[in-house]
């Protein structure tokens, strides 16, 4: 089952209220996306850190084979 974007976001912004959130569907078939989240809290973390911490706010859509969500190229950086 594909993912929206809408829905995305929604998962990341109910983690990193604050943050710039840009989504961007790859393909145009709802499973490959491309994420861009800038946030005050990624401040004195690495990119590994700031990574895993919007993986968990996706609450396992990504997991497995049975995701919802298949792909999704993050960047992640503190605001400047």
């Amino acid at each position: 089952m594909a993912m929206q974007a809408q829905e995305i976001e929604d998962l990341i912004r109910a983690e990193f209220p604050n943050a710039k959130i840009t989504i961007t569907d790859l393909a145009g078939d709802g499973n490959h996306y491309a994420a861009e989240v800038i946030d005050e809290s990624f401040k004195g973390m690495n990119r590994v850190q700031q990574q895993r911490a919007v993986y968990a706010a996706l609450k396992g859509k990504m997991d497995g084979s049975q995701g919802e969500l298949h792909a999704l190229a993050l960047t992640t950086k503190a605001p400047a």
